[in-house]
């Protein structure tokens, strides 16, 4: 029996992998750190060793320099995970058998063809269209399923969820499931049930804390016809489910949502961009403390944007990312900031933007990257009233928002949650 060597700091992405590699029959060993990954990586003798780049104190390279000055261990060959990676240090892998480098978030599909090539096992993969995203907005938990319901990527559904629950502390779980540019039929029924299965035990949110938000008459009869799923609301009307769930009524939609206008199909029937195929996942530690010491790498030397007229956010943003290494470029108008979009030589690696910045606003700001094919990551920012305005952000495809007043502790989680990406 083939043995896996997994090497990483976050043990539900460790998890997710030991459960999908031992399902193929291999052996799997587990490293929490580089001096773990070491002692094992001697011992064992694996067959391939998984292993994320951004180990703490520069812990992978410890690793690459002990594997290649061991003859027992100089052969075998490594798959490297890693967030962000420059050409220079991509170079510097090649002395070490490294065999593929996936950027995170990493495409789960793409990750398991190259191991079924290094390996010469094959994979059960469902190659089926799907794309899954989970972000939290006001406690809420906002899964959006498009395209279709991809199995693997439900699986890693559980994961995400659980990993969200423990970062944002969320003690009674509220969550929106929007399906979009999806059209289901009987014999998608299995899947639906596994997503709903994944939705109610990863959460353990209460049915009436649950809303489907889709337009799609097949989903809706299946949750009726359930019992199980008694108290689920079937609802196509992002503004009723958002309210609702932020007043913790149990009201129906059928009563309620005429109230609400609908919204268009922006949600419900738009194509998601291809950058959205990656789903965020955060290192269980950080969930639990958020502490700076486990950001601090994969932090360093990124640029930020903040976009805003309010000199205090500015000076508040800077000094949230004062110690992480992280530059901070502060920009008054929307202007300002699309021309430093439009600059090749400015990669950001985060944007937060007011959608009400004068000049330029938010939303026209968010129109023209959308229009020039700018995909940096954007957390929106708002008055505390303005929820009308987050949720018109969240249909033209912001997929986190902060409101106003901000607090550091939710300026780094919330960064924490788009930046430190496993899948």
């Amino acid at each position: 029996m083939k043995q896996i060597l997994i090497i990483d700091e976050s043990p539900l992405f460790r998890e997710y992998l030991r459960l999908k590699l031992e399902g193929s029959n291999l052996e799997v060993s587990i490293a929490v750190n580089a001096v773990d990954g070491i002692s094992k990586m001697r011992s064992i003798i694996p067959d391939l060793i998984i292993m994320d780049y951004h180990l703490n104190r520069q812990g992978s390279k410890e690793i690459l320099k002990q594997k290649k000055t061991d003859p027992n261990t100089t052969h075998i060959p490594i798959i490297i995970l890693a967030q962000r990676i420059d050409q220079t240090q991509l170079l510097e892998l090649v002395p070490y058998n490294v065999k593929k480098v996936f950027a995170k978030p990493v495409k789960v599909d793409a990750l398991f063809v190259t191991l079924s090539e290094l390996l010469d096992i094959p994979f059960s993969i469902d190659e089926s269209p799907g794309i899954v995203e989970v972000h939290v907005n006001d406690n809420i938990i906002f899964i959006q399923i498009a395209q279709g319901l991809n199995r693997d990527k439900l699986d890693i559904l559980r994961f995400k969820i659980i990993e969200l629950l423990n970062l944002y502390e969320i003690r009674l779980p509220r969550v929106i499931v929007m399906l979009s540019d999806i059209k289901l039929s009987f014999a998608d029924a299995p899947n639906m049930e596994k997503l709903l299965e994944t939705v109610i035990q990863a959460s353990k949110a209460k049915h009436r804390y649950i809303r489907i938000l889709t337009k799609d008459t097949f989903v809706r009869q299946f949750i009726k016809g359930q019992k199980e799923y008694d108290g689920i609301e079937v609802v196509s009307n992002l503004h009723y489910a958002v309210d609702d769930l932020l007043a913790g009524t149990d009201s129906r939609a059928d009563q309620s949502e005429k109230k609400a206008e609908l919204i268009g199909d922006k949600i419900l029937r738009a194509t998601t961009r291809e950058n959205t195929e990656a789903m965020v996942l955060k290192f269980d530690a950080e969930a639990k403390s958020a502490k700076f010491e486990l950001v601090k790498n994969s932090l360093k030397n990124l640029k930020i944007a903040v976009v805003d007229n309010d000199i205090a956010i500015h000076d508040l943003i800077k000094t949230t990312f004062k110690k992480t290494g992280a530059a901070v470029f502060a920009f008054s108008t929307g202007e300002e900031y699309l021309a430093a979009a439009g600059n090749a030589g400015e990669e950001f690696a985060l944007v937060f933007l007011d959608i009400d910045v004068p000049a330029t606003g938010g939303f026209a700001a968010l129109q023209t990257l959308n229009a020039q094919n700018i995909k940096y990551p954007i957390i929106a920012l708002s008055a505390i009233m303005q929820k009308e305005a987050m949720i018109k952000a969240i249909q033209m495809g912001v997929k986190s928002y902060l409101v106003k007043p901000l607090k550091p502790e939710d300026i780094f989680k919330k960064s924490i949650e788009t930046l430190k990406a496993n899948f």
